[in-house]
């Protein structure tokens, strides 16, 4: 497996492009294969999703993708699947497709009327730039940018020669089942729909549904997965899940690195647990834990609230067993072996300090009850969180 540089446009057939001139975007993919999706479990849920489940369910395959930034579209009736679906005519029609083979996909202020009118206007540049390149990657993958402070993209090269890249959007709204987050990953892998399903689902656990920001459950969340089958090859299925998770968990921690306001990285890794459910449920705790992502903006070495976080979790734990580190990556600080503390002492927790200043700040969790192990990424609460989200629609 090896890293490449063109976002989704890696991906042989696939050609993308966007434009942002202000708060509202607009962004535009076109590639044609067999596809999946997962979408949000709030039950209320915004007009893109309804229209693009229903497509994605009469044939399980698609042509393209229309997306908006600036106006979610959600709660907003009759009026917003009509507009939901006007935007899917609108590019089916500058296609030449089905209208079926068209997903569409909002993101932005929840409760406002979208301005069809601006994406009607627009849509013809978006169209004259679309190129299978780096550049109409990151321009598709800016178009959908809200309070994110910089686009998320990543690819891989598969051994067998197959290509999985990229986009995704998220800053905020994020948690407990993906967040305000869109992600659009392609392959030029020969694929079935139901296939890709598995997989997309199996990679979205481990990936987007580990991420924390604050705790919040967007109307708004999908990710596709579609397969060009352009190099006609039908790779591994497990070659290909390690590189669609490894994909997946490259764009989430992305999404929790650009937490709104956020400053350090936070990864939570539990192992030992008596199941994987058991091992998620201690990890999302401590990336949402408001006291854990407070300490860890202050850098306090109030480590104890971590223990406090995995305690709640819902999990099975005994107290006895546990152990507590925390990492930069480069330096450890371990504080609990066994349940008993393993020092006390100012310079301990001085390496403590100076580990939870670093930009990412590991927090490591032995429950030594099973075998089970997950990881979980969320990011630090501050200030400028509060600020963002008082201002949001001012």
């Amino acid at each position: 497996m090896k890293t490449k540089d063109s976002g989704l446009c890696a991906v042989k057939g696939v050609r993308a492009f966007g434009i942002k001139p202000g708060k509202m975007g607009l962004a535009i993919i076109v590639a044609e294969g067999n596809a999946a999706g997962v979408f949000t479990r709030n039950k209320v849920i915004a007009a893109p999703l309804i229209v693009t489940r229903e497509a994605l369910g009469k044939n399980g395959r698609l042509a393209a993708v229309i997306a908006n930034s600036g106006n979610a579209n959600a709660f907003t009736g009759e009026q917003g699947l009509a507009d939901a679906r006007e935007m899917v005519s609108i590019l089916s029609e500058r296609l030449g497709v089905d209208s079926d083979l068209v997903a569409v996909a909002s993101t932005g202020v929840i409760g406002r009327k979208l301005d069809i009118d601006w994406i009607r206007d627009n849509v013809d540049e978006v169209m004259s730039g679309l190129v299978a390149s780096p550049q109409g990657n990151s321009h598709a993958a800016r178009a959908i940018m809200t309070t994110d402070t910089f686009p998320k993209m990543t690819a891989i090269e598969l051994d067998c020669g197959v290509c999985i890249g990229g986009i995704a959007k998220g800053s905020g709204m994020i948690e407990p089942n993906m967040g305000t987050m869109l992600g659009f990953v392609y392959t030029d892998a020969a694929l079935s729909s139901d296939v890709l399903d598995g997989c997309l689902r199996e990679a979205v656990d481990r990936s987007f549904n580990m991420v924390v920001v604050d705790g919040d459950t967007s109307t708004n969340d999908m990710v596709l997965l579609t397969a060009t089958g352009a190099t006609g090859i039908s790779p591994d299925i497990n070659e290909f899940k390690e590189g669609l998770e490894h994909v997946l968990v490259d764009l989430a921690k992305q999404i929790a690195k650009d937490g709104e306001g956020a400053t350090r990285l936070i990864e939570a890794q539990v192992t030992g647990a008596i199941s994987e459910e058991d091992a998620r449920l201690v990890a999302k705790a401590i990336v949402r834990s408001p006291l854990v992502k407070s300490a860890i903006f202050g850098k306090d070495p109030n480590w104890g609230r971590v223990v406090a976080a995995a305690g709640y979790s819902g999990a099975e734990l005994e107290q006895d067993r546990l152990s507590l580190a925390f990492s930069n990556g480069v330096d450890t600080v371990y504080l609990v072996d066994g349940g008993k503390i393993l020092s006390e002492d100012k310079e301990h927790l001085q390496k403590l300090e100076a580990i939870m200043g670093s930009l990412e700040v590991i927090i490591m969790v032995g429950l030594a009850l099973g075998s089970a192990n997950a990881k979980a990424w969320g990011c630090d609460l501050t200030y400028d969180y509060v600020r963002i989200n008082s201002e949001y629609t001012t």
